[in-house]
């Protein structure tokens, strides 16, 4: 039979695609985990592939990968869509696509198949890194191709003996290391907000405490002086801060395929990060550092929302991002409370503030006051020859 690879999740699309495919295709399923499956979940999800029908089932940590890949550079453009939302889902994408086609051709698979529907982003990251890694492998999209409806889909499956509990969630939720995704009837409005419960964090803890994340040239290395890989110290901050049901907000967007979008999301390590880490920054780099890393990284998260990781312009942004890191290294003092964060204040032997040239607004030993008064003569020479010519 004709070898197929499926991005299997082991929801009822992917299911649906499973059983269908398995009919005139050999299906090997994969499932690549960028954080947030337990290995329970992750022996049910191969539990449930094998009734669907599949040949193999395969699941592909890639947590490394993701933050190596992907997450580090967000971090190191401190980057938040539309200033809220730090990509959560957009991001796993691109590396769940790029981990697939991999292992397609590693096997001598000759098509890949994924159960996106024909109206949201993912159908766009997907066949976007498919085509570009594997031309040669063609892409088989049931759910797109035949505009399936969910009973549709239940019906098929119950006719073919897999009768599960399909019954859809009252809130979707795509948990992963940077974040997780939530969406609701509310989200499909413009007006209302989710509940609490629909997060998956709840309120746990009550008063401050104070956490302190140690970054090395950009990089998350340690949390309370404690060092470990920078994936694994962004769990553990999660861990501390969800309790405190931080991270929660709503994003609206446009979508790819040029429709405005409503999600909720809970981050709260990838936003207490990012805010650290900016903060940082703030001491460290010089003003000229800060601005052209501002657009270029509102350009990076762009690019990687729309599918474009895989091009050459991703690659250079990267290398100007990890050449701005240099000497962004110290630690940030973060106060955690119900809801919410503050950032206290930073140490880094790169301070900027430490220049002994004088302290703001107070005292100043590199200039005199005549080379002050000069100065400000000088910069304000264009305004004065604009307002003279003009009035």
């Amino acid at each position: 039979m004709k070898k197929l690879v499926i991005a299997y999740s082991g929801g009822l699309d992917t299911s649906y695609c499973a059983v269908s495919l398995s009919k005139t295709h050999e299906v090997h399923a994969v499932s690549v985990n960028t954080g947030g499956f337990t290995k329970e979940e992750i022996e049910h999800i191969e539990s449930n592939a094998y009734k669907m029908g599949v040949a193999t089932y395969k699941n592909i940590d890639a947590v490394a990968t993701f933050y190596q890949k992907v997450v580090k550079y967000l971090i190191f453009g401190n980057v938040l869509k539309n200033n809220t939302y730090p990509l959560s889902v957009s991001a796993e994408r691109i590396i769940q696509a790029i981990e697939i086609v991999e292992y397609a051709k590693s096997i001598g698979a000759g098509y890949i198949a994924h159960g996106s529907t024909g109206a949201g982003n993912d159908q766009v990251r997907f066949d976007m890194i498919f085509q570009t890694l594997a031309p040669e492998i063609e892409i088989i999209t049931p759910i797109r191709d035949e505009k399936l409806t969910r009973q549709e889909e239940i019906d098929y499956l119950k006719s073919n003996g897999i009768d599960m509990s399909w019954e859809k969630a009252q809130y979707s939720i795509n948990k992963g290391l940077w974040g997780t995704s939530v969406g609701g009837s509310e989200t499909l409005t413009s007006e209302k907000p989710l509940p609490s419960e629909a997060y998956p964090s709840q309120l746990e803890k009550e008063g401050e405490e104070k956490v302190t994340l140690t970054f090395k040239n950009g990089e998350f290395i340690a949390l309370n002086g404690k060092e470990n890989t920078s994936e694994v110290n962004i769990e553990l901050l999660n861990d501390i801060a969800s309790g405190y049901a931080i991270g929660r907000d709503i994003h609206v967007g446009d979508t790819i395929v040029g429709i405005k979008g409503r999600v909720g999301f809970e981050a709260a390590a990838a936003l207490i990060t990012v805010k650290a880490h900016h903060l940082l920054e703030k001491h460290t780099l010089t003003k000229w550092q800060l601005q052209h890393k501002e657009y270029l990284s509102s350009f990076y998260g762009m690019h990687l929302h729309e599918g474009q990781y895989l091009d050459p312009v991703m690659r250079n942004i990267e290398a100007f991002l990890e050449s701005s890191q240099e000497k962004v290294s110290g630690d940030v003092i973060v106060t955690l409370k119900p809801y919410h964060f503050s950032l206290d204040g930073i140490v880094s032997e790169h301070d900027l503030m430490n220049a002994k040239f004088g302290s703001y607004g107070e005292i100043n030993k590199g200039w005199t006051a005549d080379e002050a008064k000069g100065f400000i003569k000088i910069i304000g020479n264009q305004n004065k020859i604009y307002q003279q010519v003009n009035s």
